[in-house]
């Protein structure tokens, strides 16, 4: 069985997602797909809005054939190193292909800006420093370097979210040498940041704002995913009490920074240059998540990369964890359909790393932080309800017949 692998987060799954499962299928005439997902926590340092087994479960629905978690130690991470855990992922699950979308949606492209980047290695790292020396945030100054040097409209555009991030994988996979075909489909109808609906294929912001400030009523919104994502989406509000957003964890947060000294912030992952000071000046005065952001954002700590410490403060996520200098040592299964438990079976016998199911299945540093992010992110949760989501980490993958 041939497989193409997918790069996702589906927070929530929807038509446009849809969509690029079945352009990748098409391109690539493969047996499976398999996506490699974030768990409950995303790239940007974000709680998904429902835990990773039922959004693994709607893109099973959705038609994926084997979902895989990508560990919370790359998820939450910068383009470069969320793309670099999810290539090695997918490269250890035998994957021939990697499909993504992007707003270029010419596969050349990536491969010339990855090759003329290489070839321009120290003066574009230059620019890099001297655009970071400015003030700039690392995407930025990236952005900024590439741009001075090889123009916008040439090569590629980076300043564009999914064209970085599609750079960032085809370099993931040159650079290590798989031998695994990148592949790009182009985005429609809609942007990335886009946050409102238009249509029926939208962005998953635009969904996510639409189902929050609507709980009961989204036409909209229900019309920009499938059924199947749409009920999944109500039984979890229903069984769990919530949709997980920001909000909901602002106390939580601000006792844990108000409680920790600044040699221990200083310890959290991502906090450099002194901003443990910062944060811990601002969170007196914060009423709502909202607002403490926006007293600490400024054109060096981006909302994301903010938002990214964040959860590392909220999972109390270490530096001395090294967890971008540990090799991930198992590739963890949350849902398939049977075409993916085939494929299960035949990679079973030949992957070089062990599919689990559990995180008590193996000992594993990353396995460890899941479990703290699991508790973190179910924290929200009433009573009872916390311990009966968090057992799902010692329960058997999903399975749709």
């Amino acid at each position: 069985m041939e497989a193409c692998g997918l790069i996702v987060e589906y927070n929530p799954f929807h038509y446009g997602h849809q969509y690029h499962l079945k352009q990748a299928r098409e391109k690539t005439d493969a047996d499976c797909i398999v996506a490699v997902m974030s768990g409950n926590f995303l790239q940007r340092g974000e709680p998904a809005i429902m835990d990773k087994y039922n959004r693994a479960k709607a893109a099973i629905l959705g038609g994926a054939d084997l979902v895989v978690e990508l560990p919370y130690a790359y998820a939450v991470q910068h383009s470069d190193y969320f793309a670099k855990g999810a290539i090695d992922m997918l490269y250890h699950s035998g994957v021939s292909a990697v499909c993504f979308g992007s707003e270029a949606g010419i596969i050349d492209s990536f491969s010339d800006a990855y090759q003329l980047q290489k070839e321009h290695q120290n003066q574009y790292e230059s620019f890099v420093k001297k655009y970071l020396n400015k003030g700039h945030a690392y995407p930025d100054a990236a952005t900024k370097a590439y741009q001075h040097i090889f123009g916008i409209s040439d090569i590629l555009d980076v300043s564009r979210p999914n064209n970085i991030l599609g750079l960032s994988y085809v370099r993931a996979i040159k650079d290590a040498h798989y031998p695994i075909k990148p592949i790009t489909i182009k985005r429609i109808e809609n942007n990335y940041h886009d946050t409102a609906i238009t249509g029926n294929i939208a962005s998953a912001t635009s969904i996510r704002k639409e189902v929050l400030n609507n709980p009961t009523a989204s036409k909209a919104a229900a019309e920009a995913m499938p059924e199947t994502t749409s009920d999944i989406l109500q039984s979890y509000k229903h069984a769990s009490g919530y949709w997980h957003d920001w909000e909901l964890y602002f106390s939580f947060l601000k006792y844990r920074v108000q409680t920790m000294t600044l040699a221990e912030l200083q310890q959290i992952e991502g906090i450099v240059e002194g901003l443990e000071h910062r944060i811990v000046r601002t969170a007196m005065e914060a009423s709502s998540f909202q607002g403490w952001m926006t007293a600490l954002k400024t054109k060096r700590y981006t909302w994301t990369r903010l938002q990214r410490i964040f959860v590392h403060i909220l999972t109390n996520t270490r530096k001395e964890d090294n967890i971008l200098g540990t090799q991930t040592g198992y590739i963890r299964v949350l849902a398939m359909n049977k075409t993916g438990q085939a494929y299960l079976n035949q990679q079973k016998k030949k992957a070089d790393l062990p599919f689990i199911t559990k995180i008590n299945q193996i000992k594993h540093p990353f396995l460890e932080i899941e479990e703290r992010a699991a508790k973190a992110y179910y924290s929200i949760l009433p009573g009872k309800k916390q311990r009966d989501f968090f057992l799902q980490e010692i329960k058997s993958p999903i399975i749709i017949k």
